[in-house]
């Protein structure tokens, strides 16, 4: 275990390293470009001559000449100016008294997130990755791009819809668990301007009090001296899912996992990678219906690992993203691909040294199977996703792999499938428009835990009859609101069972 906690330190270590260190270098080779450059004006002056054949794969050309082995004389144009204008839900440049609509996000912090400044040749790739990167950001809802060229010059103009914050959400249920509950949700994507994001919820009951709270300040790629940040505290009380009820309590009660926390990380961008280093708590405690800590099942198989029905996991965490998608709201192609490693350090309740190691890669493939590729809110796609993990070392049974549920193998309950120290998924989705704002969804999910789940302390899923592997298919609807995306999935699992579920946002 020792190897274990040494390796991730010099991996968390490394990776601060590279966060603090590493920008100057890797930023002068995103921005490098094929030219030379005045350093004492700033202005960008091309090379006089190349020869045929030998062009560049991106520019515009001017006053060229042809024929074999000649030397072709010509000018590149040149970013004169880039303007930032934002637009009203109709599309308008200016309101009803003839005024520029006014944003949120500040000028200089779009400017910033560019790659291509005035003053640089024009590239045509460099223009559609910044085009790409002002999409994915969750505070505009639009972009579009124009340009004003003359014989030397290009000016960009880039016209902006923001997304309507902050956002306030209500809402409540009764289930058999807390009873009666109220839950009211506050989000800000865009806060001072600068793209920084909070987002709270808190759910009160007779029984109990749930929130979830985290801020979040980006990295900057316009201040490359300063890291982003991230802060979050939780607190939840669920069904466990790992001791579903084909077993419970000696008392007859379901298993109750309560678990609270926080993290603190920090954030740092390397051109189209994302990293982050993290410390992160989490206590996690098994619990009858009147919340008692318990320690057994009826069985008297252990819940826990300290065998107190109280664990604690302190870890330190790496991941790095490499983010492709053409937006962040429900793309329409492109790819996201996320790893990441966690390493528990043996303190508090339980003494857990472990290492969890997850993959995630998510592929949007555009495709006209049944459209004419026109614009919709739910546009034709091939949705594919990928998952892997495993976790090296002791871990508490209830932070297994729980396989099955509308965000995993949908037609099964959440963790139904198997509760295991490994497990791989594969989901495939073709997404088609039926409305406007409608859209409709075939699915299929397949998972397995790879025989993992004799390995877990206690045996919950072996014990409870999980079967270790299974897939499901169906159909559902996509509805956008003005609350956001809501999901609706009718699944049927290959034992038979058939779900439908309603929550919101996409699966994947």
């Amino acid at each position: 275990m020792q190897v274990q906690i040494t390796v991730v330190a010099l991996l968390a270590a490394v990776g601060i390293a590279l966060m603090l260190v590493g920008a100057k270098n890797l930023e002068a080779l995103a921005d490098s470009q094929s030219s030379t450059q005045d350093t004492s004006s700033g202005i960008v002056t091309p090379q006089a001559t190349i020869h045929i054949g030998e062009y560049p794969k991106y520019a515009d050309y001017i006053g060229g000449t042809s024929g074999d082995n000649q030397t072709l004389e010509f000018s590149q144009k040149v970013v004169k100016d880039i303007q930032i204008r934002f637009i009203n839900d109709k599309g308008e440049l200016f309101d009803d008294k003839g005024q520029p609509i006014k944003g949120r996000t500040q000028t200089d912090f779009i400017i910033g997130l560019l790659r291509l400044k005035p003053g640089q040749v024009f590239r045509e790739d460099l223009l559609q990755a910044d085009l790409q990167r002002l999409r994915r950001l969750e505070s505009f809802n639009q972009v579009n791009v124009d340009r004003e060229e003359d014989a030397n010059s290009v000016n960009i103009i880039y016209k902006i819809k923001e997304r309507h914050f902050p956002s306030l959400i209500l809402g409540g249920g009764n289930n058999d668990d807390v009873g009666l509950y109220g839950r009211v949700g506050y989000k800000d994507a865009n806060i001072s301007g600068l793209n920084d994001k909070l987002d709270t919820t808190v759910q009160l009951s007779s029984k109990d009090v749930q929130f979830n709270g985290q801020f979040t300040s980006p990295y900057r790629p316009g201040e490359p001296n300063r890291l982003g940040y991230s802060i979050r505290g939780f607190r939840s009380r669920n069904i466990s899912g790992t001791f579903n009820e084909d077993i419970r309590l000696s008392n007859g009660n379901k298993v109750r996992e309560g678990r609270f926390g926080g993290s603190v990380a920090l954030l740092r961008g390397f051109d189209k990678w994302n990293t982050s280093v993290a410390l992160n708590y989490t206590r996690i405690s098994l619990r009858d219906g009147e919340y008692n800590v318990v320690q057994v099942d009826r069985l008297g198989s252990p819940l826990s690992v300290s065998g107190t029905g109280i664990d604690d996991l302190f870890t330190v965490s790496f991941a790095v993203s490499r983010d492709q998608r053409d937006r962040k709201d429900n793309p329409t192609q492109g790819s996201i691909l996320t790893l990441s490693t966690e390493q528990a350090i043996p303190i508090g309740l339980g003494n857990i040294s472990s290492n969890r190691l997850q993959g995630d890669y998510i592929q949007y493939l555009p495709v006209s199977w049944i459209g004419n590729g026109r614009l919709t809110d739910n546009p034709e796609m091939l949705a594919i996703n990928l998952q892997i993990g495993t976790t090296v070392g002791d871990f508490p049974p209830a932070d297994a792999f729980n396989i099955g549920g509308l965000n995993s193998v949908r037609g099964y309950g959440y963790g139904k499938v198997a509760s295991g120290r490994s497990y791989g998924l594969a989901s495939v989705e073709y997404r088609f428009p039926i409305l406007q704002s409608i859209g409709g969804v075939l699915f299929t999910d397949l998972a397995s835990d790879f025989g993992s789940s004799e390995t877990v302390l206690g045996e919950p899923g072996v014990l409870r009859n999980k079967p270790g592997s299974g897939f499901g298919y169906g159909l559902g609807l996509r509805v956008k609101s003005s609350f956001g995306l809501i999901r609706g999935d009718l699944g049927i699992s290959n034992q038979g069972e058939v779900r439908f579920e309603v929550t919101t946002g996409q699966r994947f």
